[in-house]
């Protein structure tokens, strides 16, 4: 795929789309490698400014995740030479680069296991699927659940249970690889 463009309205807009949506991702990613929050707010910040510089040479479609990682681990090692190791500073670069290497094993499957999930919900009875997003990204408690939908706490209980089990069962069947012929 192309790099994009340099400097280009487009190009501005697809950063700023895609830092938006990645946005809480990388500042947990970078918060949970730095122990200090005042550091890590500096850190975050000039990761954002060097993915800025350097979008021209992102290439669309590819993993944004992988690609500011790259940077962020980058910026958390440079910022930690900087420090030389200054007392009560915990986390050497060894583990800094552990931690980054197992986030990169463990990223393709929890993507693909994100991508299955949301597959998985579009195929939900319009009823499931407003249970589940009541009660997982509403956040309401079970009884405010059974009240909306008039069924009883125990219903709302069973029902959420099934879901689970149906969207989990989904979830393997989108990730077990296709049998060959």
């Amino acid at each position: 795929m192309d790099s994009m463009p340099p400097d280009s309205a487009e190009n501005t807009e697809a950063y700023l789309r895609l830092l938006t949506q990645h946005d809480r991702w990388l500042a947990t990613y970078v918060y949970s490698l730095v122990s200090r929050p005042a550091d890590a707010d500096d850190i975050l910040q000039e990761v954002k400014v060097t993915m800025w510089k350097h979008f021209a040479s992102f290439e669309a479609g590819s993993n944004f995740r992988a690609w500011a990682r790259k940077i962020a681990t980058n910026q958390i090692l440079n910022y930690r030479r900087s420090e030389q190791r200054r007392p009560g500073s915990t986390l050497d670069d060894e583990f800094i680069e552990i931690v980054a290497a197992e986030i990169d094993r463990c990223a393709d499957t929890l993507d693909r296991k994100a991508d299955a999930l949301k597959i998985c919900l579009r195929k939900l009875p319009e009823a499931h699927r407003k249970i589940v997003v009541w009660r997982y990204y509403e956040d309401c408690g079970v009884e405010e659940i059974a009240a909306k939908s008039e069924r009883t706490v125990e219903a709302v209980y069973r029902l959420l249970s099934r879901i689970r089990q149906v969207l989990n069962d989904c979830v393997s069947r989108q990730l077990s690889p296709a049998p060959v012929s």
